[in-house]
């Protein structure tokens, strides 16, 4: 009995040094030797008003290293949103906002990743075509706050900003206008200064990060037909396996590294953040991507991170390629990664080439011709949904290894809508101006005919005129 006893006691002794040595390895700061007054009166109130947000709170690890409410809500006299809460008890300043500037006071090397990736830049979008549908094409300023008199757009609001985040704007007393808050947006311009919300993948107040490597959680944004990452996700063999074998997947592990702690399925946090044995996981979802999907012609990731301002210009496609290769070989032989990437490759070079380029050309050709406001013109809703919908949705789907939306739903829309929408309405576009009294839409007519003939009589489009070569067999 003794002897069992012994035993018993040092393999506990063994258990504990082990599980100690893990976490000085792993740099976790030290947990906060007790709670602080202020959150003890915070969670005395909120238990009774919100019991929900302090019962997740209690779940969190903030809760285990005693960080609360006034550690991360604390504001100091000259912030922007400061204000006096509760001004009969607390007596505290505080923020409604926690932003990444304050989530960096701990997390530092997540924060600094995150608000220097293109993901903190999300709310750039407010200047953008997207934003002008939602503003003026699908919305009116009937939605007036204190903040905008002069009013907003709901649909804006409601749909653009919720994902890309909004311009919070303060109101005098401190609190937030409506319009821009609440918004858990990705790329949400916190009053501060930062730019992005960490609460957009981990959730208030458990701030889980087994739901931050859900991919439901990124699919709140990447689905829908102009970026259907979570569909194509799902139709994966990554996805299926995912959903088959999930309870495999160790999703609550602090330690995550894929081919040690998982080895199922990817998910989107594997491939774009995941630690490897080889390299450390990032908050930065741009440095494993080796081409831009989201313009109207693919280019570079650097390309675009240089029009963005980011540091991250400087870190070449073929680096970034490198590590991503790095994951998927935590599953796959290295034959197989470089033979998907000759064929990802291929795909992207066709949509450039056969698609994008000369539907770029052509409108630029048609702009003469074109009412001056934006989507006033036939042509110009079905341009943006050739590249901004079905090219992307070919050209996403072809990087992640989803077949049918690679074709059915990428290429096969893209061939349709360029030669039964484009081209006609194009072609009506001449027929219309080319004897015009106004000698420069004349003009712009045939320089209009000119080009379109070019493209059309190119290899890529001659089989549309019958001139398909005789000896291209279809297998």
């Amino acid at each position: 009995m003794i002897a069992k006893l012994w035993l018993w006691t040092a393999g506990f002794i063994i258990f504990v040094c082990q599980n100690l040595a893990m976490a000085a390895l792993s740099k976790s700061p030290l947990p906060i030797a007790e709670m602080s007054a202020e959150t003890k009166e915070c969670v005395k109130c909120h238990k009774k008003n919100n019991p929900g947000i302090v019962q997740e709170w209690g779940k969190s690890k903030h809760y285990g290293a005693n960080v609360g409410c006034y550690e991360c809500h604390a504001a100091e006299e000259g912030d922007v949103d400061a204000y006096i809460h509760d001004d009969k008890k607390v007596k505290k300043l505080v923020s409604i906002l926690v932003t990444p500037k304050d989530c960096g006071t701990c997390h530092e090397k997540a924060a600094d990743e995150m608000t220097n990736s293109r993901h903190a830049k999300g709310g750039h979008i407010l200047d953008s075509l997207d934003n002008l549908l939602a503003e003026v094409v699908e919305g009116n300023r009937k939605m007036i706050t204190e903040g905008f008199p002069g009013g907003n757009s709901a649909a804006a609001v409601n749909g653009c900003w919720q994902c890309h985040g909004s311009k919070v704007k303060v109101l005098e007393d401190g609190q937030l206008d409506p319009a821009t808050y609440p918004n858990t947006g990705i790329g949400r311009i916190n009053p501060d200064g930062s730019e992005g919300s960490c609460s957009a993948c981990h959730s208030r107040h458990a701030f889980s990060a087994a739901l931050a490597r859900e991919p439901d959680n990124c699919g709140k944004c990447h689905l829908g037909p102009d970026h259907p990452q979570k569909e194509i996700y799902e139709e994966s063999k990554h996805g299926i396996a995912f959903k088959a074998y999930r309870d495999e997947m160790n999703m609550d592990s602090a330690k995550w590294v894929v081919g040690e702690d998982y080895t199922a399925a990817p998910t989107c946090a594997t491939c774009h953040m995941g630690a490897t044995k080889n390299q450390p996981s990032s908050h930065n979802v741009g440095d494993r991507i080796s081409w831009t999907n989201r313009p109207p012609i693919s280019v570079r990731p650097e390309v675009m991170d240089a029009k963005m301002g980011l540091a991250s210009a400087e870190r070449k496609w073929d680096t970034r390629r490198e590590s991503m290769k790095d994951v998927c070989n935590a599953c796959h032989s290295e034959d197989h990664t470089d033979k998907f990437y000759i064929q990802y490759d291929a795909l992207i070079e066709l949509y450039n080439d056969k698609f994008a380029k000369p539907g770029k050309a052509l409108m630029e050709a048609a702009k003469p011709l074109l009412k001056p406001a934006k989507f006033s013109n036939k042509v110009e809703w079905t341009w943006f949904e050739l590249w901004h919908h079905e090219g992307r949705r070919a050209r996403m789907a072809a990087s992640m290894q989803a077949p049918d939306y690679t074709h059915w739903h990428g290429t096969y829309d893209l061939a349709k809508h360029f030669y039964t929408k484009m081209v006609p309405e194009l072609e009506e576009l001449i027929e219309k101006n080319q004897n015009s009294t106004d000698p420069k839409k004349a003009k712009a007519a045939r320089d209009l005919k000119n080009k379109l003939d070019q493209v059309l009589s190119s290899d890529n489009h001659k089989w549309y005129l019958g001139q398909r070569d005789k000896t291209a067999k279809t297998k």
